[in-house]
């Protein structure tokens, strides 16, 4: 995204708005994401401490039966201590006992010797070299002990141990009561969750070195629910405790450890990460989220109202004043009921303020109209006075006896009614201020041909003139040039060939910046004499002065010559800007007429006069 694109988007007012808003919901959001965090962390606690009690009853048939055997271990104890060493007795005690117990895989009386003869199946053991053995003949207290492989089932077994002391307080050895594998599992049974739908609950037992003795459905499946960065060995405490952690399969579970022998026997549970979280997508989520997309929905109704309340009106009004800018004249009124109500003076003012506008335009266009008809009207009347000179002229000619008079007074007129041509394109070509060149200039030589032109003698014209614009200053001194140049153009032009129609070419161009090219060019006679041309061989001719003088009110450069046996006139002059013509017209105050501009009429001959 480019730089002037990212400025565009936070410069717009919705964005601003929902910016300030966010601003002001930040401190709201961050209290609800620690209160929600907050909240999760004792859910999380409540749900573990839930777990370790509930790890507790479900391994409370693991302590009974602990509790049981080591009840009979010491009853067991007793008895043997008073047949006093005879193995025979003692051997039909354990039978009896292990007979009514099947529960237990080993029932035995070890002396201090640590050779077994009294046993529940009659076998003799030897135990002295055991290290488990040594480490219960010096302990005088009832004891725990954790066996990976029974002597007896081959399996995991716990041992519950009871020392045998006669009555004059000497001990002669051990009663030991081993408990199988199969005894010790812990049963899931009736473990559900909070929704009453069973989980994937797992329980196993271990020892202080962090072995597995029992789980669930069997070590082999159910390895993957142990925790996977913590040992069991240093799970094996004096306290219980729970905790939250991933498996081996990368699962978030909570684990909860009972000691069930301190020292010697513990059990682990492993108990889904959603547990206490009720059922449902939502209580699967992460607590952050819930408070995050409560601040997205508030930002967004926030946006949301600012459309409704302020956004469109404006964007409706920008729409009107983009339109009223680029000249449509049609103002809407839309949704006023619905606008807020300083939005809706924003937009009774535009509505003002567009027909004060509008009807300050209609009276600017009447007055331009009436000025235009005015100034139609003094050149259509200039027009027909010099026309009424023009016959009075034609009359005066007709009682003329002297073909020299008759001569000065033909050019006259023709000259007059060139004045009153010009004057006539003035009024009817478009504009007031400004001249339109190919409007004018086309007309005057259509009126000059049709002057000109008879059977005898017409001609072959070929314009070519661009829609410059011109002010009247120009306007009347380059109309006068190209008709006295036209008429001199008319007067010598030849056919290129015996019986072939004279040429003429008027072309007006523009040049690089204001500046503007005339140029006028008729074929020449096929005599081969040298032609008589308006800036030719008569340079004192009335006709040369002429088109000089207009040249110099023009402030252009002209030239002649032949070029490609063509008689070429040419006239390099600068456009007027209109914004300076209309100054020279504009008044200097509001309610005061315009300083007439003094004007200069070159005339042959003549001193300038100032006209003013």
């Amino acid at each position: 995204m480019s730089l002037a694109t990212l400025r565009r988007l936070t410069g717009r007012l919705g964005f601003r708005i929902t910016f300030l808003l966010a601003l002001a919901l930040l401190p709201l959001a961050l209290l609800s994401a620690v209160q929600t965090v907050t909240l999760a962390g004792e859910a999380q606690s409540r749900a573990e401490a839930a777990i370790l009690g509930d790890t507790v009853r479900l391994a409370s048939p693991v302590l009974q039966h602990l509790l049981r055997a080591q009840g009979a271990a010491g009853t067991l104890a007793s008895a043997i201590a008073e047949v006093d060493g005879d193995t025979a007795k003692c051997s039909q005690i354990l039978s009896r006992f292990a007979q009514a117990n099947p529960l237990y895989s080993m029932v035995g009386f070890i002396p201090n010797s640590g050779l077994m003869t009294c046993s529940a199946d009659g076998r003799t053991r030897d135990f002295a070299n055991d290290p488990r053995f040594q480490d219960a003949i010096r302990d005088p207290n009832p004891t725990f002990e954790v066996t990976p492989k029974g002597a007896v089932s081959d399996s995991a077994v716990l041992a519950v141990i009871s020392p045998v002391t006669h009555r004059d307080g000497q001990r002669s050895g051990i009663v030991s009561l081993a408990i199988p594998q199969h005894a010790l599992e812990v049963s899931q049974a009736g473990a559900t969750t909070e929704t009453g739908t069973p989980n994937s609950l797992r329980l196993f037992t271990f020892d202080s070195d962090g072995n597995v003795l029992t789980s669930t459905n069997g070590l082999k499946d159910d390895r993957g629910y142990l925790p996977l960065d913590r040992s069991l060995k240093a799970l094996a405490g004096n306290r219980s405790s729970a905790f939250t952690a991933r498996d081996a399969h990368g699962r978030k579970r909570i684990f909860a450890v009972v000691p069930i022998v301190v020292g010697k026997l513990y059990a682990l549970s492993s108990w889904p990460g959603d547990y206490g979280r009720g059922a449902g997508m939502l209580s699967r989520l992460p607590p952050i989220v819930l408070p995050a997309l409560m601040a997205i929905v508030s930002l967004f109704a926030a946006w949301m109202a600012a459309e409704h309340l302020v956004l469109r009106h404006i964007r409706r009004l920008r729409h009107s004043i983009r339109a009223f800018a680029s000249g449509s004249r049609v103002v809407p009124v839309q949704g006023r009921g619905q606008t807020p109500l300083e939005i809706a003076e924003v937009e009774e003012s535009f509505e003002r303020m567009t027909e004060t506008i509008l009807r300050d335009e209609a009276e600017l266009e009447d007055a331009i109209h009436q000025k235009e008809v005015l100034l139609r009207e003094v050149h259509h009347r200039i027009k027909n006075n010099l026309q009424l000179i023009a016959s009075i002229m034609n009359l005066q000619m007709r009682r003329e006896k002297s073909p020299e008079v008759k001569a000065i007074m033909k050019n006259l007129q023709d000259r007059v009614m060139s004045l009153a041509t010009i004057h006539r394109g003035l009024y009817l070509t478009s504009g007031v201020s400004d001249v339109r060149a190919d409007e004018l200039l086309s007309g005057i030589v259509n009126q000059v041909l049709s002057i000109s032109t008879t059977e005898e003698r017409n001609f072959k014209v070929e314009t070519n003139i661009a829609d410059i614009l011109l002010t009247p200053d120009q306007a009347v001194p380059l109309s006068l040039l190209l008709t006295e140049a036209l008429t001199n153009a008319m007067k010598y032009a030849g056919g290129a060939r015996e019986g072939a129609q004279p040429e003429l070419e008027v072309t007006l161009t523009r040049e690089a910046g204001t500046g503007a090219v005339l140029r006028l060019s008729n074929s020449l006679p096929v005599s081969g004499e040298s032609p008589t041309a308006p800036l030719g061989d008569e340079p004192s001719g009335f006709g040369s002065h002429l088109i000089r003088a207009f040249a110099q009110q023009l402030e252009g450069k002209i030239s002649a010559g032949i070029q490609n046996g063509r008689y070429l006139l040419e006239l390099h002059f600068s456009v007027t800007p209109l914004s300076r013509g209309e100054a020279g017209r504009s008044s200097t105050g509001a309610g005061t007429e315009p300083a007439p501009r003094p004007t200069t009429t070159l005339i042959p001959g003549v001193a300038p006069v100032k006209k003013v």
